[in-house]
């Protein structure tokens, strides 16, 4: 109910807010002027707030709910926001999003840590590098310009993977540090954003806690940087928050303890914006024989608490073999059973277009589903308006 109450409350904000297009940035970027003069003329002709909140167990959008059907496009060159960003290949690969009727990608906005938050041996975090936020700014401008949502993950078990991340980990001051240097300089420069569908705080935390190369750290250390990161968050922004948890039983308290539930991020943080406002976990094929085949079940039926959405985070797109449905029907079943989202993985390639191995089936799920719920998919009409500006 707490979680309910709170993302009324914000709905209701969002309503209440003078709305403005695109982001509040606080610095000028001189090499993005394509894109920003591109971003004002599509946000000129758009009326609508296109800010995603949550309305009890829906995805919403100015008043409409939105079903997200859309992918992983998680990295180009590993570490892709630092500083040399291939903006062609980041606008072609939006482009060909918006086209296939693909409404939000997942991209790993900081992969390991290097080169974008320098940490030292001890756990202190040095500085960020300055040219990721200039690299952020130009991401998110196309995204705006093609009017396709972006899921960014700010960290992944790999960092954990160093020692000097491990460190921090089981430091609760430089935990608030990461918090309070890079997760709310974030939020100071993107938080407006209207094309932020969600910030995943990080990328499968289960392993840090399971793998030895990652270092075994708690629960209780990982589950307190999860949760000020998303008090500081829901503090500094109107952005929604996510985990991508890699298992359900992580997820749930009918198994081995939700470790990012309200009440746990709350009690280890002491911090009332300690909580998430989606679920997004994720799935692959080795899974089902221990959890079941979440995308011919309910969230309920998966244990989870669907007290507010739930989503596929990043699942195969060519695992039709193992599952047993194709993914056109993959999509739409998992519509069907009452799930808010799927984002199916995508490697890149930079051999060859497509930029991204497999795409052929993703293209093609996708514009079945819009067939199928196109109002769902894009409930703002964003392509035709972008269409009309073209």
């Amino acid at each position: 109910m707490k979680t309910i109450i709170k993302n009324t409350a914000a709905a209701l904000a969002a309503a209440m807010t003078l709305i403005t297009a695109g982001c509040n940035k606080t610095e000028t970027v001189s090499d993005t002027t394509a894109s920003e003069a591109a971003v004002t003329d599509t946000a000129s002709v758009s009326a609508a707030d296109a800010h995603i909140y949550v309305e009890g167990t829906k995805f919403m959008a100015d008043g409409k709910e939105i079903w997200f059907s859309g992918c992983n496009t998680p990295w180009f060159r590993w570490n892709d926001f630092d500083g040399n960003m291939d903006e062609a290949v980041w606008d072609k690969t939006f482009s060909d999003l918006a086209a296939d009727h693909i409404n939000c990608t997942r991209i790993w906005v900081n992969c390991n840590g290097d080169s974008i938050v320098n940490v030292d041996y001890d756990g202190e975090i040095d500085h960020v590098n300055d040219a990721h936020w200039s690299d952020l700014d130009k991401l998110f401008a196309i995204a705006e310009k093609y009017k396709v949502y972006v899921m960014p993950t700010l960290l992944s078990f790999d960092h954990f993977k160093h020692s000097d991340w491990q460190a921090l980990l089981r430091s609760k001051e430089f935990c608030d540090q990461y918090a309070e240097m890079y997760v709310e300089e974030f939020c100071r420069r993107y938080g407006d954003c209207e094309y932020i569908m969600g910030v995943d705080i990080m990328n499968e935390p289960d392993w840090v806690f399971e793998n030895e190369e990652c270092g075994q750290i708690s629960w209780d250390n990982i589950s307190y940087l999860l949760g000020k990161c998303a008090d500081t968050i829901h503090n500094n922004s109107r952005l929604l928050v996510t985990v991508g948890t890699a298992m359900i039983k992580y997820n749930s308290d009918q198994m081995d303890g939700n470790k990012v539930s309200d009440e746990y991020l709350q009690k280890l943080t002491g911090l009332d914006g300690a909580y998430l406002d989606f679920y997004s976990l994720h799935y692959y094929s080795w899974m089902r024989p221990m959890w079941g085949f979440p995308c011919g079940m309910t969230p309920e039926e998966y244990l989870l608490e669907a007290d507010r959405p739930c989503m596929i985070g990043e699942t195969s797109n060519d695992d039709e073999k193992d599952c047993g449905m194709t993914l056109t029907e993959k999509y739409k079943s998992m519509y069907d059973k009452g799930w808010n989202g799927l984002l199916v993985w995508m490697e890149p390639r930079k051999d060859e277009d497509p930029m991204w191995y497999r795409y052929d089936l993703t293209r093609e799920a996708t514009n079945a589903l819009y067939e199928y719920i196109p109002d769902l998919i894009d409930p703002l009409g964003a392509w035709e308006t972008l269409s009309d500006a073209a």
